[in-house]
Order: C-alpha cells, then structure tokens, then sequence
C-alpha cells in the first residue's frame, strides 16, 4: 500500500494578491487537468534549462480567438525556436498585423444573415469578408513582388512575408516578431489557407508563378530536430503536430542520428480513442520513436485560449529566475537554413 500512497493532494489555497505563477506551483499539488497544466509549465521551463531545439506546433483558429500576442510573446523570448502553424492561424495573424480585427459575436445567430452582411463566424467570433479581402490582396500584391520562377520554401515565403508586413504593420504579430527575432516558421499546409488562396487569385491573373518546395521543408526541420536533443510543444494536433513529429522518422532516413523527442507538452481537446492524430497520445507516439523513451512529457486537456496563457504567464514569471542565461539555437535563413550556437 505505501507505495502507492506517498504524496498526498495539497488542495489550493485561494491568496489574495497571488500571482498566475503562484497558483500554477499550486497546481502541480493538486488532481486533474490543473496538475496537467502544472506539470507542462515544468517541462517547458525545464527544456529552457536543457540545449534543445524547442517547436511549436500551432492548430486550431488561435488568433481570430485572440491569442496573436501570447505566440509572439513566446517568439520573442525564446520560449520556442522554431514554429509550425498552419496557413490560417497565418493569414489570420497578417490580418490583424495588417490593422484589422477580428470580432466578439455569438454562436446564436442566423449565419444566413451573416452571410447577406458579409460576415464571417468561427464559432463565437465574427470577421468581415471584405476586410479579409483587402488582406487577400495584400498577400497577392507580395506574391507578385517575388523572384518569379524558383520554388521557395515555405520557411523562406514566410520569412519574406514577414519582413514586408515589418515595413507596414499597425501592430506586432507573429510573422514580424518570428522575422525580428529570426525564428524559423515552416507552414506544410500553406495552400489549405488563404494564403493559398491569394497566390492561387493571383496566378490565374498572370501576376505570379510562385511555387513551394514542401520536400525541402521535411529536410530542414528533420536536420533541425538532430541538431542536438529537440523538445515540442503542440496547441491543438492536425498537420502541424504530425509535421514536427515527423522529423524522427525522417531524420534516420537521411542518415542522421535522433532518438525521439525529449520533452513533449500538449494542450487538446480531441480524445484518443476516435484514432485520430490530434488526440494520440505520446505513447502511441512511442512507437514510432517520435518520443524519446524517456521523454518527459505531458498532455493537457483543455481549451487552448484558456491553458495557453496561463501556462505562457506561469513561465515568463519564472524566466528571470533561472532561464536568462539560455544558451539559444541561432538561425542563418536564406535559400537555406543553417542553425548553430
């Protein structure tokens, strides 16, 4: 029996005055998601101490819901050193970065009045179409600026992107803080966006000829992921997660040496017995070798918009205490991708 009951549950104390950092140490003492979100803020702040190349994979409609700010807080500081996201949660975050909103609504409504008033819907949160469609040509306008001819990666495309909208923007967002901050950001569904969908608008008018080289994506973060150990952190699963786990398996088939990611945090919602790759769990994941045998690792299960800023604000108040020195990967983008210390 001992050795089951060795800690006991050390049940929360509200304090007036308490910081998010102070009721988060109180989480790990405690049951459920809340030990969950206890536990990824000392992993992650773990991985901060280690020499590990850390991803982000980014999923799920998180800047129309309002988190642009956390993910570039976690750009700009190093919380990460390379994202993958997928082309909505970009064209999103141009839009906003571009002076436009995204707006508070409701899920009761009738979407065909939305519709008649050009007004779009994720769930509780409305955007205007013609809004979006001004930031569509922004985006085609850029398509047309490119060397015409030779395929970019999408790394390069967003780089490129994000240094235009530096030039022009009403306010910091992902793309201008990963450009400044010199962080990689790799986009695997960029075409399944509207991001896509303005290059796509743009060619049928003759004004470009822009073409991606995906396969050079899958190369770079594969040597990205062997560089040293690599650690992980996943809001929401689809593309992205798959993306960044997949550079275990590919690393080994280029010849280079990895063992599974070391440290491994995720925030979802889906459950894994649908089968499903947002809900698999990481020791599924173990099977693959994507996970390290001994990873430390952890899945919370939660709305990202709530345990995303949490966890963020838990670890820059813990930053100043033990992370400052972190000895960071450096990034030299070009037609390619060169990492050191």
């Amino acid at each position: 029996m001992k050795r089951f009951l060795k800690i006991p549950v050390n049940p929360v104390e509200v304090r007036g005055g308490a910081t998010v950092d102070d009721l988060v140490r109180q989480f790990s003492g405690i049951s459920f998601q809340a030990r969950s979100v206890g536990v990824a803020v000392e992993i992650w702040e773990r991985m901060l101490g280690d020499e590990v190349v850390i991803f982000l994979g980014l999923a799920g409609a998180m800047v129309p819901a309002g988190m642009r700010k956390v993910v570039s807080y976690l750009l700009e500081n190093r919380f990460v050193d390379c994202l993958v996201s997928t082309g909505a949660n970009l064209f999103h975050d141009c839009h906003e970065t571009l002076g436009y909103a995204h707006w508070k609504g409701t899920h009761n409504v009738d979407d065909m009045a939305l519709k008649q008033e050009s007004v779009d819907r994720i769930y509780d949160t409305f955007a205007s179409e013609e809004e979006f469609q001004k930031t569509d040509d922004f985006i085609r306008e850029f398509a047309r600026e490119l060397p015409q001819g030779e395929p970019f990666t999408t790394r390069e495309f967003i780089g490129l992107l994000g240094r235009k909208l530096s030039g022009v923007a009403k306010h910091e967002g992902i793309l201008t803080t990963a450009y400044k901050a010199g962080v990689p950001v790799y986009c695997p569904g960029l075409a399944d966006s509207s991001i896509g969908i303005a290059i796509a608008a743009g060619r049928s008018r003759n004004e470009n000829t822009v073409v991606f080289d995906i396969v050079a994506d899958v190369m770079e973060t594969a040597k990205l992921a062997a560089f040293v150990s690599s650690g992980v952190v996943y809001v929401g699963g689809g593309l992205p997660k798959n993306f960044i786990q997949q550079t275990e398996v590919t690393a080994p088939m280029m010849g280079l040496d990895v063992g599974g990611h070391k440290y491994a945090i995720q925030v979802i919602t889906d459950p894994p017995h649908w089968g499903g790759l947002s809900g698999c769990t990481f020791e599924e994941a173990q099977s693959w070798g994507k996970i390290a045998p001994q990873a430390s690792k952890v899945t919370v299960y939660s709305d990202a918009t709530i345990a995303l800023p949490i966890i963020a604000t838990a670890l820059a108040a813990r930053r100043g205490d033990n992370l400052s020195a972190r000895k960071l990967p450096k990034f030299e983008s070009g037609r390619t991708l060169k990492v050191s210390y």
